[in-house]
């Protein structure tokens, strides 16, 4: 398969080496920042451009990895009577912006992508989307080679995995900051909880969330709730959130 990738930056780049790797070939890297194509384009060994007039329109596949609010600006520069399926690997945007080309889908990857970390694709659950049975299929096969745990899902349902990814990794990645920056305040070390985090992570690998929960708030101790708040008394938004979650794990007691 010819590949034309969209975007030069961390998805643009494990995607292209992926790619390469199973055997498809990168035939243009495309990014509005020349320099940044260049890079990624030395890299897979191909042709960089910085103008959507100059796009392949013989490629098999179009691969648009750019951040979400570009993805219509570019959508709108590609000639609409491409032949390839032309996709996004966005969680949060539909199908729908494609509409205007006859083949199109989505490969959404569930995973937090930088590019001096490496993944391991067949790990990842990816989610597709085509507008067509056959190129649901199509992005099925191109994918599940290196993903077999892909799956095929709608744009609601693929919004969905969006917002827990964000609840389960964004979320709690500013808890650790905040915890961090207690800690700090009290001349001790982060590296003080980081066997809990683990501990947290792996428990849930096997086990609904809940039926794992351990705390004041699941075991209705108010004292030390109390002892907690008044603690982080001049934090009222730190005080706001232990609330808020606390009151959550006490409902689904």
């Amino acid at each position: 398969m010819n590949i034309v990738i969209l975007g030069s930056g961390n998805a643009a780049t494990h995607f292209g080496h992926e790619f390469q790797k199973i055997g498809h070939q990168i035939v243009q890297i495309y990014s509005k920042t020349k320099a940044n194509a260049d890079a990624l384009a030395f890299a897979l060994h191909c042709p960089a451009i910085d103008r959507l007039a100059e796009l392949d329109l013989n490629a098999d596949l179009y691969f648009i990895a750019v951040t979400d609010q570009a993805i219509i600006p570019v959508v709108e520069a590609i000639p609409k009577d491409v032949q390839g399926i032309v996709v996004h690997c966005s969680g949060a945007t539909d199908i729908s912006v494609l509409a205007k080309f006859q083949n199109y889908g989505v490969i959404y990857p569930p995973q937090s992508l930088s590019k001096n970390k490496t993944i391991d694709f067949s790990t990842i659950p990816f989610c597709i989307e085509g507008n067509t049975d056959d190129n649901s299929t199509a992005l099925l096969k191109l994918i599940q080679v290196s993903a077999p745990k892909t799956i095929l899902c709608n744009s609601k349902q693929r919004l969905a995995i969006h917002l827990a990814s964000v609840m389960v990794n964004n979320f709690p990645n500013i808890l650790y900051q905040m915890a961090y920056e207690l800690l700090e305040e009290n001349q001790l070390s982060f590296d003080l909880i980081k066997p809990i985090i683990l501990e947290t992570a792996e428990k849930v690998q096997n086990d609904i969330p809940i039926t794992v929960q351990t705390g004041p708030a699941i075991r209705a101790d108010e004292v030390t709730q109390q002892k907690h708040l008044k603690f982080i008394s001049n934090k009222p938004d730190l005080q706001q959130i232990y609330q808020l979650l606390s009151h959550q794990i006490t409902k689904r007691k």
